[in-house]
């Protein structure tokens, strides 16, 4: 069997190129007792992925040179000597970019028959869901009186974000970078917009959008909208720190928002946290999110590539505003 696999072929400085892949053709080994063969068939690109490009000491190992990339994917098993991966069985698994792997199973988790497609478990009901979920609910400790500010809320972990907020009756306004994703959070209730690609002052918009001030920044992208939120929050403001996409791709550090000092003076909160903190929560995630999106409460938005080849495009899209919801690519 032949694995079709995208492997990382130079570190980046500034912004990745396809030249920092390529593709490479592994031949597998036949199964030894206990390992099952698995085809992907979805997997997914994520922008933290980017961080892990780069060589230096974080809370994820760096990739390697000539090595493949990893990352979340859903595969079927077509081969099996473990009788808890029978043929046939659907997985999630963190050996993405490859068409075919082999595994012992200690890396395979078996997708419940909820009734949901499976490339869901990549976004919604998957990392990204639960990202949303325990950025708010476990960090931000999310009340219904709250206003919630979103960037990136057209992004996979925005959307989510922006729809348990209103679940919850938060208002929330949210920011994006067209006027088609503008229409996309729209169509999920949120209760005003902002596109920052064409507003002159992005903190006299958020204060428009949010005259009662804002206060959760759910906080994706870091730069101006950092600073703008800073600007708005209520006192006592909680910012859950997910990401800063605006600065992953800088050949030389950003200056930071020049009003820091509103921490101090609005008594605010702001707590990075990795998902990785909140895998043990995640069967409380699961059932909530399943039940809502049984209920269709939830609306999941999907951008597909087709093809391995593809994925090192459909990775750089994501830093090009390429994405609406989760960037899936489909195997």
């Amino acid at each position: 069997m032949i694995s079709h696999q995208i492997h990382l072929a130079s570190r980046p400085i500034g912004m990745p190129t396809a030249a920092n892949f390529k593709q490479v053709d592994v031949e597998l080994p036949a199964l030894k007792e206990g390992q099952v063969l698995i085809k992907n068939t979805w997997m997914s690109v994520d922008p933290y992925m980017r961080g892990r490009m780069m060589e230096r000491k974080s809370y994820i190992p760096p990739f390697e040179i000539d090595a493949v990339m990893e990352g979340g994917a859903i595969g079927e098993v077509i081969e099996s000597l473990n009788p808890k991966f029978p043929v046939g069985s659907k997985v999630s698994n963190i050996s993405g970019w490859r068409t075919h792997f082999i595994s012992d199973g200690a890396d395979l988790t078996l997708l419940p028959a909820i009734g949901i497609p499976e490339q869901y478990f990549l976004g919604v009901i998957g990392m990204p869901g639960l990202t949303a979920w325990s950025g708010l609910m476990k960090v931000a400790k999310l009340k219904p009186t709250d206003t919630v500010f979103v960037s990136a809320a057209s992004g996979a972990v925005g959307m989510v974000v922006c729809q348990i907020a209103k679940l919850h009756g938060c208002t929330v306004v949210a920011s994006v970078g067209s006027e088609e994703k503008a229409e996309l959070v729209r169509g999920l209730g949120v209760d005003a917009v902002i596109n920052y690609k064409t507003v002159t002052n992005l903190t006299e918009a958020l204060s428009a959008a949010a005259p009662q001030g804002i206060d959760v920044y759910f906080e994706n992208v870091g730069g101006e909208h950092l600073e703008a939120a800073l600007n708005v929050m209520n006192d006592y403001g909680r910012i859950p720190v997910c990401g800063m996409i605006a600065d992953y791709n800088a050949a030389s550090p950003i200056p930071g928002p020049s009003n820091l000092m509103m921490i101090n003076i609005k008594k605010l909160t702001l707590q990075g946290f990795i998902v990785i903190d909140y895998f043990d929560q995640f069967d409380e995630f699961a059932a909530q999110m399943g039940q809502w999106l049984m209920e269709g409460k939830v609306k999941s938005e999907e951008t597909v590539y087709e093809g391995l080849a593809n994925a090192p495009e459909a990775f750089l899209g994501l830093f090009e505003g390429k994405n609406k919801g989760k960037m899936l690519v489909k195997l």
